[in-house]
């Protein structure tokens, strides 16, 4: 998945620190296990997979990698492996990120980006070195993943419910995106009757983000994808809508890993 869907936010039981009104962001490890919930189109009778993800406080920035695994089930009956390899780090004032994003369908590489960004006051950009030597500009207000994360916290914090917000995350090789979120619902610190003890102390948010490409006539989004965020950043209850099929992941293993220097 847009790796933008998987890492949130804030507060005690964090490590280290951010700057005033900004969620702060909780190194962790956690593993999904991937089922199908709807398929949209007769060539996909059957899915499932798991999705490594973790993320690491490296002190000056922060270390991600995401493992995305799936078997999908067409109609003659053929299996097809689909493997995303996904490592990025990201400077923690959110204006430096290095990325390498490799996709493959039956061991056969589909889609591979790899380069570093920028990003500032008036724009930024991106040096690709994969799948081309190029350079694309972003717009001023662009931000990278988990500036976009922190973000989306801080405004359902805020009590808002609509937010759009133009993103870089290094999975495409087109540059940014924009992205449109709701916030669904919020819940306080124990509504949550049962489930991982360092989450259930804490206040969580319901969101439903969609991704567009940037350019005037996107009506409809390339991807979309449904989570339950608690504030120290781990998303759980997701959903993941690829356009022919949706799925469906359950955290299974989590641990909060510490500060890293």
């Amino acid at each position: 998945m847009s790796a933008a869907a998987v890492a949130l936010v804030l507060a005690a039981t964090l490590p280290g620190a951010a700057p005033a009104g900004a969620a702060v962001l909780a190194g962790h490890r956690a593993v999904y296990a991937l089922t199908l919930d709807t398929a949209k189109s007769a060539d996909v009778v059957a899915a499932k997979g798991t999705m490594h993800y973790e993320v690491q406080d490296a002190c000056d920035g922060w270390a991600t990698n995401q493992r995305l695994e799936m078997t999908i089930t067409n109609r003659d009956g053929q299996n097809v492996q689909m493997v995303s390899d996904y490592v990025t780090w990201e400077s923690r004032d959110g204006h430096r990120f290095r990325f390498h994003m490799k996709q493959t369908t039956d061991e056969a590489v589909t889609s591979q980006t790899d380069g570093e960004a920028t990003t500032g006051p008036n724009g930024g950009e991106v040096h690709y070195t994969l799948p081309a030597e190029t350079v694309v500009k972003l717009p001023p207000g662009t931000l990278l993943p988990m500036a976009h994360t922190a973000a989306i916290i801080d405004a359902a914090e805020a009590g808002k419910r609509f937010i759009g917000l133009p993103l870089f995350d290094g999975t495409s090789e087109k540059g940014g995106q924009d992205t449109f979120i709701t916030v669904v619902d919020t819940k306080p610190a124990g509504a949550e009757g049962k489930g991982w003890p360092d989450l259930l102390k804490l206040p969580s948010v319901d969101v439903h983000v969609a991704f567009f490409d940037r350019k005037p006539d996107a009506m409809m989004p390339d991807y979309e994808a449904g989570m339950r965020y608690w504030v120290n950043g781990v998303g759980d209850h997701m959903r993941m809508d690829f356009g022919t099929f949706v799925m469906d992941g359950l955290m299974t293993e989590f641990h909060l890993l510490p500060k890293r220097c």
